[in-house]
């Protein structure tokens, strides 16, 4: 029997500017489209006459396995996720589900992450090296998470933070906060991102000093600069070193 195929589709910030066309496309050719239901409703427009699977947070394996047993039928799935499929994405579980089944083609769309989202509206604070860092202890437990934040703040780099507080995890972002202030300059600019690339998009810069008094949750992206990084007009910088005269 023939087998059909997955799209891994990172949606980008999930409106129409911010999708690429190879990930439009590939909605366009999949025959059934799997998602978190807020993914699914940001696409719905591109839905119509498509068989849809969608489920809640924590049943990323279930989202896989729908994908899956699509493929295994001969059709064609669409597999969406916000931002990139391989950051923080559907990319990785799939494959994982899929190990066992190598004669299903599984095909990885990239897209337009947090990050890249967020520093576009902040202005150009990835311009050199940085570390990007999930503070949810959902699945890494928050020793390995402070560990890491040290060791990138140790090496001075721009650190831009996902998923910094939930209703659930209010205590994280505060500490993660205090854990930068060890190392980085307390004037150290700082960018918070809400809804980048979606309506309702609001943005502020402060300094890390004031990072833990911003209002933040789940559908924010927040930026710490490196040494080096400084506001330029309203705008986040952080020079690559070019000699500017």
């Amino acid at each position: 029997m023939n087998t059909g195929k997955i799209y891994v589709v990172g949606i980008g910030p999930g409106n129409d500017a911010g999708m690429t066309p190879q990930a439009l496309e590939a909605i366009s050719r999949a025959d059934a489209i799997v998602g978190y239901g807020l993914y699914i409703e940001l696409i719905s427009r591109l839905t119509p006459g498509k068989e849809v699977f969608s489920s809640g947070m924590r049943h990323e394996a279930e989202r896989c396995e729908a994908a899956l047993d699509f493929a295994k039928s001969g059709r064609t799935a669409a597999l969406v996720c916000g931002g990139d499929a391989g950051v923080y994405g559907m990319a990785g579980v799939m494959l994982e589900v899929a190990r066992g089944c190598p004669e299903v083609e599984i095909e990885i769309v990239p897209g337009v992450t947090a990050a890249c989202a967020a520093a576009a509206v902040l202005g150009a604070p990835l311009m050199h090296d940085f570390a990007v860092i999930s503070l949810s202890d959902l699945l890494t437990p928050w020793d390995i998470i402070e560990k890491r934040l040290r060791a990138a703040c140790a090496a001075d780099f721009v650190i831009c933070l996902y998923n910094p507080k939930s209703a659930n995890r209010a205590e994280q972002f505060g500490r993660a906060a205090r854990i930068m202030l060890e190392y980085k300059d307390a004037q150290t600019p700082c960018g918070v991102v809400r809804n980048a690339g979606r309506e309702g998009r609001a943005s502020a810069i402060c300094a890390l000093s004031e990072l833990d008094k911003q209002n933040v949750d789940m559908f924010c992206t927040v930026i710490a600069g490196n040494s080096q990084t400084r506001v330029i007009n309203g705008r986040m910088v952080t020079p690559r070193g070019y000699d500017i005269t």
